[in-house]
């Protein structure tokens, strides 16, 4: 057996990856042990988990793979310096002393990060360093179905490159040309997400989650000063109104300028001119990404799509490029930002560099799931309630469990479901969810405010069994989103025509009137323009999930439920049986579900329930 170690580390979302001959053993992102979200420090705790999983010591790994080329990293860096100076000195000043102390000594860190068994003597090993969009392009195409496709990669930057398209074959990826740094469309969405006061690198699923909201009137000013798009796809910024190259802000005054006045400050009330913006990137995100697909389409003549980078995460876009695009089938990274591409320097090692035959039958992914992360047995969580003093129960069977969970959604009742494998990537996908009854009007309010304690506008994504989502979604029968990645419209018929009173509503200042609306027969799942982020759900990947939701369906006639990750706003998804217990006891939640056993609220005694939700909220940073 060969088994290949895949990391990403020092810049956001830090994860480990185990590839054993070609199959995907294991992975996960660091922040789900540190608890520090989107922890960029050498993913110790995952590599740990990875190993682990597998039953090996550093000893077995045969490859360890890094998921860029620091080398070519810091080179755009000292020239991007050189460039601006003397405006990048404060900026420069700061990365240096990470540089100089770990990025530009990598094999050694990572040989004594990954010490032998006892600890005793580092790991010795061959050590492989892959660009850093070569690593998210593999991990794109190599555990897709596709024999061969068409790949678009696009993020902030990696070492200069930040839009790539490329073809995968058999085992071989090819990246044919790049856009390089400092023109970037991650970067370009990050700095709308700024200046709407919210968190680069966390807050850009805000800003597309808000977009709904506003017009796109800023769009054609956006494409006439801030972005020339070419007809093949390629693009230019205009660098006068940025200043991410030398400075620590990505926009300068010449940005708000044009917008209008200064950025928003987080936590500070949202605005129209915020929807706004948010509805104008968007909305020029979304055709520039059809630019460059119909171009590579135009190019390469495949039929297949693979997505991966942090742009990828963007289902709306996704959604649209899927209905509008000129690929059949697109397949997205599920882990599509930094950390996916510790998975994809594994692949890229097994099957590129040591040429080994790659399987794929154009249906199944080699995904699993994205299920790769740890698991916790019945009997290990029956010691830990034991000692929690919690007052749990353990239904006689599988379909007791289902039962109760089911008619507690059906009474209005918000569920923390932790089962089987944690997920890889940002989506919880039934396995670290909170969940509830879609029909519920008042839910997307209650979760949002109540439990998540985030904004109020926030979506949450509809869960539905896959062979009935084209009776919800206008997509086509037997389609799936498995990964929460695509943006479907709720279809005309499931739609609810709005009284005089309800439009008057949804132009109201104040957007928690807006979401209050409901819009569907599965108002908590549908989003203001009647959209809504799928999760297709199926009985070999989700199992006893499939099963909840079959249930589910018996009952009501509704194949959906309302699912959102099983966390506070600023917390990483839980990991551990101790993490959901804790998120559970500190919010509103009414119940819990541990594999096998059941936690109701109203049923704790006063010494473990409720706890202080402040001081349980304090630990974690507002993204």
């Amino acid at each position: 057996m060969s088994y290949i170690l895949g990391i990403s580390a020092y810049y956001h979302d830090s994860a480990a990856a185990l590839v054993r001959d070609g199959e995907i053993i294991a992975a996960a992102q660091e922040e789900r042990f540190s608890r520090k979200k989107h922890d960029e420090r050498f993913p110790v705790q995952a590599v740990a988990y990875c190993l682990e999983e597998a039953g090996i010591t550093p000893e077995a790994v045969d490859y360890v793979c890094f998921y860029d080329k620091p080398w070519l990293k810091f080179d755009r860096l000292l020239e991007t310096y050189i460039s601006y100076a003397p405006r990048g000195l404060r900026s420069f000043l700061k990365a240096m002393p990470q540089w100089l102390g770990q990025k530009l000594h990598l094999p050694r860190e990572i040989r004594r990060n990954l010490r032998g068994q006892g600890r005793a003597r580092a790991y010795q090993g061959p050590l492989v360093f892959v660009e850093h969009h070569e690593s998210h392009a593999a991990s794109a195409f190599f555990p897709s179905p596709f024999e061969e496709a068409a790949i678009i990669t696009a993020d902030g930057v990696g070492e200069w490159d930040t839009t790539t398209w490329g073809v995968g074959r058999g085992n071989r990826i090819e990246l044919r040309e790049g856009i390089r740094f400092p023109h970037s469309l991650g970067l370009l969405y990050s700095a709308f997400t700024s200046f709407t006061g919210f968190k680069v690198n966390s807050g850009e699923y805000k800003l597309m989650g808000l977009a709904p909201y506003g017009r796109p009137i800023y769009a054609d000013l956006i494409k006439e000063k801030l972005i020339q798009i070419r007809p093949d796809g390629s693009y230019r910024l205009n660098l006068d109104y940025f200043t991410y190259p030398h400075a620590l802000r990505m926009t300068g005054e010449r940005f708000a300028r044009l917008f209008g006045g200064p950025p928003r400050r987080p936590e500070e009330p949202i605005t129209e001119r915020e929807m706004d913006l948010a509805a104008s990137i968007q909305a020029v995100t979304e055709d520039l990404m059809l630019a460059i697909a119909r171009s590579v389409q135009e190019k390469t003549k495949m039929k297949n799509l693979c997505l991966a980078g942090g742009v990828a995460l963007n289902c709306v876009s996704n959604g649209r490029l899927l209905r509008e695009g000129p690929f059949e089938r697109i397949w997205i990274q599920p882990a599509a930002g930094d950390a996916g591409a510790a998975l994809g320097g594994a692949l890229f090692v097994w099957y590129q560099l040591l040429d080994h035959a790659r399987p794929a039958d154009g249906q199944r992914d080699a995904q699993k799931g994205s299920l790769l992360g740890p698991r916790f047995s019945s009997a290990s969580i029956a010691s830990f309630l034991k000692d929690s003093r919690t007052c749990f129960t353990r239904p006689p069977t599988e379909r007791d469990l289902l039962d109760r969970v089911t008619d507690l959604m059906i009474g209005g009742q918000v569920v923390g479901w932790f089962q089987g494998r944690m997920e890889f990537g940002p989506r919880a996908l039934g396995s670290r969810s909170i969940i509830g009854d879609a029909r519920n009007a008042e839910l997307q309010a209650t979760m949002n405010l109540k439990i998540k304690f985030r904004e109020s506008f926030r979506p949450f994504a509809p869960c539905v069994l896959r062979e009935r989502a084209s009776d919800y979604f206008a997509v086509k029968a037997g389609d799936e989103s498995p990964y929460m990645l695509i943006v479907a419209p709720v279809k005309e018929e499931q739609r609810i025509e709005l009284t005089s009173q309800q439009r008057e509503l949804l132009r109201d200042p104040d957007l928690r009137k807006r979401v209050s609306v409901p819009r569907s027969t599965i108002p908590a799942a549908t989003h203001v323009d009647y959209s809504a982020r799928i999760q297709t759900v199926d009985e070999e990947r989700h199992g006893r999930y499939y099963r909840l939701l079959k249930r589910f369906a018996e009952k009501t006639g509704c194949p959906v439920i309302v699912n959102t990750s099983f966390n506070v706003r600023g917390e990483p998804i839980v990991c551990r049986p101790e993490e959901a217990l804790n998120c559970f006891l500190s919010t509103q939640m009414d119940a819990l579900v541990l594999e096998d056993f059941l936690l109701v609220k109203s049923d704790q005694p006063p010494e473990v329930s409720p706890a202080d939700a402040g001081r349980y909220l304090s630990q974690f940073q507002l993204d």
